[in-house]
């Protein structure tokens, strides 16, 4: 592991003197150079980087939250992506786990495989990585570099005060159903990118909202005290929905018209409306929550405190399974759920 390294020199004896060799080799000089200007200093941080394993200090009466996201080239991001976008991304998608569950992100881990030395490639990954770890004080304790296919793995810590995380279950018939920010808006400028073509300011908008997801680590925080279940969507919404109504036992009714929509969204789309676009692909990262009907104007509090749209779109009920009406009472099916890494074709 790269990041948890001591430079060390190692004598050589032989024709009666000794010989010391610098383990200086070229990755941990890049280490050295890039990384280590993302260690936060942090006074949880008991042991970070320079030894083989981190230390850190989880408050008392917390809860320790991780998870972890690895994205592939080819798969998750185009060959062509701007590194500062990609290394914003790569964290952006780890504090979203965070902000699900109601946590406060802390420390991060990254193991990145390189097809080939790129400094200035390095160099822009690491900058877009510390704009959203500077954001939220998240400090890099540790990691891995190694030489392959593009691919980067990030796992994030935080905290949890006890009996303060949101999880998937817990919805109760009769809770509201609310999602942060818009939504489709990635799905939308993956289309656009594929297209290939000179971009439109709104088109660009779109293409922004793929590469650079914006967590909703202030809403998860400032909701976790009142949320009955929470999950980001990163599926999109029907496949992430489901989860939180499986792992509670209930169903849900969604209205599509109530849906979060950007104004770049509607102007790119015009009149071909296409709501499989907007419920069923992934790379939102927004939260979607329930919340009792009770809650509606803290609710509507915390929006206008964060600047944040927070939409109800829907409600909790007790028969199973998820309907989705595009007008009163017009019943409408999704072809697909959401994305799958593994579906046929």
């Amino acid at each position: 592991m790269f990041f948890f390294w001591r430079k060390v020199t190692l004598p050589i004896i032989g024709d009666n003197h000794e010989m010391k060799i610098d383990k200086e080799t070229p990755e941990f000089a890049l280490i050295n150079q890039y990384f280590k200007q993302l260690t936060t200093p942090r006074q949880d941080v008991v042991l970070g980087i320079g030894d083989d394993a981190a230390l850190l200090q989880v408050p008392e009466e917390s809860l320790l939250v991780v998870s972890v996201d690895t994205m592939v080239s080819g798969v998750h991001f185009f060959e062509d992506v701007a590194a500062d976008a990609l290394g914003h991304k790569a964290l952006a998608v780890n504090l979203s786990d965070m902000a699900a569950m109601g946590a406060e992100p802390s420390w991060a881990t990254l193991a990145l495989t390189l097809p080939e030395v790129d400094e200035q490639w390095i160099a822009d990954f690491c900058r877009g990585f510390a704009g959203l770890a500077n954001r939220y004080n998240v400090s890099l304790i540790g990691g891995d570099t190694t030489r392959g296919p593009l691919s980067v793995t990030v796992q994030i810590h935080g905290v949890v005060p006890k009996h303060q995380a949101m999880r998937r279950a817990g919805a109760r018939v009769g809770d509201d159903i609310y999602v942060t920010g818009t939504l489709g808006d990635a799905a939308l400028g993956l289309r656009v990118l594929e297209s290939a073509q000179a971009l439109t300011a709104d088109q660009q908008t779109l293409v922004n909202r793929l590469e650079r997801p914006q967590p909703r680590v202030e809403a998860g925080l400032a909701l976790r005290q009142l949320a009955h279940s929470a999950i980001d969507l990163s599926d999109g919404l029907l496949a992430d929905l489901g989860h939180i109504l499986t792992q509670s036992g209930v169903g849900a009714s969604l209205q599509l018209e109530q849906l979060p929509l950007s104004a770049e969204l509607i102007s790119v789309m015009g009149d071909d409306m296409d709501w499989s676009r907007v419920v069923s692909a992934g790379d939102d990262y927004e939260l979607c929550l329930t919340l009792p009907a009770a809650c509606r104007e803290e609710v509507a509090a915390v929006a206008r405190q964060l600047s944040l749209p927070i939409t109800r779109i829907g409600s909790i009920e007790a028969e199973p399974g998820l309907r989705c009406f595009d007008k009163p009472g017009k019943p409408w099916h999704s072809p697909q759920l959401g994305f799958d890494h593994f579906r046929a074709g």
